[in-house]
C-alpha cells in the first residue's frame, strides 16, 4: 500500500459488425497523472456503450447497446477490477443511457427504439432485479424523416436534488420530466417542454447549483438553455446557441454536454465538425461562445472532464482513439494535449479514485 491515489478509467467500446465497431468490450486502465494509460483488464462483452456507477462507487453498470441488456459489475477496492454480477433485460431494444436514483435502490434506463423508460431495482449485493415498470412515451414527431419517426429518450438524467427526471426525446423534440414513485417502482410524468422542431434533443448537463441545464440537440447542432426549478421540476428555455464555427458548411451532429465543475463554462462535441465547442456562463446562465477546438479524431461521441476540471477526454469512435484536451481553467479554453489512447470504438469512459495500487 502505497498511499497514493490510483485513477482509475472505465473504457465502454462498441463491438458488432452492424455498428461498424472495432473494440472488444470493457476495458479497464490506469491513468497516470502525466495521463498515460496502463491496461488492466478486459472484459469481452457486446458493446457495452453508456457507464454508470451506483451511488456508492462500489459497483459498476452498462448498457449494451442495440441489444435489450443491462450488466451489474462489483469494483474491487483495491485494484478496480471488475466482477460480473448479472445482467437483466431492460424490456425495451437499445438502452442507451442509465442513472441511480439517490436511494440507491432503483436504476432508470432509457430504451431508445422502443420509446421506453425502464426501472429495474438494484439488490443490496449490486445485483439488478427485473423490470419493475415501463413507460411508454407517446407524442407527435418532429420533422425529420428519418431520425424521428417515433419517441426517441436518449437520456434518463437525475438533477442535482435528486427529486426529477430529466428525459432529452429525440423523436418528439421534447425535454420530459418525471419523479420516480418509490412505492411503486414506477415512473410520474410531471411536465413536458417542447424544443425547437428538428432539434433533435439528445443529452442534458445541469449548473451545479441546479437551476440551470443546457442541452445539446442532436439533429440541429445548437445548444440550448434552460431554467430549472427544482422545487416543482419545471423547465423553461431562455437561450439557444450554434454549437458549430459559423466558417463550419458540412454536415455535422451533436452528442454529448457538460458543465465545468465551477460552473462557469459549457462544453459540447460534434460529430462531423470533430470538435468541441465552448461557452462561458454568465451570472444570469446566458452562454457566450467562446469558440471550437479539433478533437484531432473523427466522431467525437463521448467526452469527460478529469475532477481537477483541467483536461478533457474525448471518445473518438471513428478513429479508435482517446485524446486529451488541456483546460485553461481562468479562460474555459481548451488545447491539445500530448496524451493519446488507442482503443477500438470508444464510446464512453468513466473514472474512480482509488485509495492505493
Amino acid at each position: 500500500m502505497t498511499g497514493e491515489r490510483t485513477r482509475i478509467a472505465y473504457v465502454g467500446a462498441r463491438t458488432t459488425r452492424a455498428r461498424n465497431a472495432r473494440g472488444n468490450g470493457l476495458n479497464v486502465y490506469r491513468l497516470t497523472r502525466d495521463l498515460s494509460w496502463e491496461h488492466r483488464q478486459l472484459l469481452e462483452m457486446e458493446n457495452p456503450s453508456f457507464l454508470a456507477f451506483d451511488r456508492t462507487g462500489h459497483f459498476l453498470y452498462t448498457v449494451h447497446g442495440d441489444s435489450d441488456r443491462v450488466s451489474a459489475f462489483s469494483i474491487d477496492p483495491a485494484s478496480g477490477h471488475l466482477t460480473f454480477l448479472n445482467e437483466q433485460s431492460t424490456k425495451g431494444r437499445n438502452p442507451v443511457h442509465l442513472s441511480f436514483d439517490p436511494s440507491n435502490r432503483f436504476l432508470i434506463v432509457a430504451n431508445h427504439v422502443t420509446s421506453t423508460l425502464a426501472v429495474l431495482r438494484r439488490q443490496e449485493d449490486g445485483r439488478l432485479g427485473e423490470v419493475e415498470s415501463l413507460t411508454t412515451i407517446e407524442g407527435e414527431i418532429g420533422p425529420h424523416r428519418i431520425e424521428q419517426p417515433f419517441a426517441k429518450p436518449h437520456q434518463a438524467e437525475f438533477d442535482p436534488s435528486g427529486n426529477w427526471i430529466v428525459v432529452p426525446d429525440k423523436g418528439l423534440d421534447k425535454i420530459l420530466v418525471y419523479r420516480l414513485d418509490h412505492v411503486r417502482g414506477a415512473l410520474v410524468e410531471v411536465v413536458s417542454c417542447p424544443t425547437r422542431e428538428g432539434a433533435g434533443p439528445r443529452h442534458v448537463a445541469f449548473h451545479p447549483e441546479g437551476r440551470l441545464a443546457y442541452v445539446i440537440n442532436e439533429l440541429d447542432s445548437t445548444v440550448a438553455a434552460y431554467h430549472f426549478d427544482p422545487a416543482t421540476g419545471s423547465i423553461k428555455p431562455f437561450q439557444i446557441l450554434s454549437s458549430l464555427a459559423d466558417s463550419f458548411t458540412g454536415n455535422s451532429r451533436g452528442a454529448e454536454i457538460t458543465v465545468s465543475h465551477d460552473g462557469r463554462f459549457v462544453y459540447a462535441s460534434n460529430r462531423g465538425s470533430d470538435t468541441i465547442a465552448a461557452f462561458s456562463i454568465g451570472e444570469d446562465g446566458r452562454m457566450t461562445p467562446l469558440g471550437s477546438w479539433s478533437t484531432t479524431g473523427r466522431t467525437p461521441r463521448f467526452f469527460a472532464v478529469l475532477p481537477e476540471g483541467r483536461t478533457l477526454l474525448v471518445a473518438n469512435e471513428d478513429t479508435d482513439t482517446i485524446t486529451a484536451c488541456s483546460i485553461d481553467k481562468a479562460t474555459g479554453h481548451l488545447s491539445p494535449a500530448s496524451s493519446t489512447l488507442a482503443v477500438g470504438s470508444p464510446v464512453c469512459i468513466l473514472f474512480k479514485d482509488m485509495d492505493h495500487t
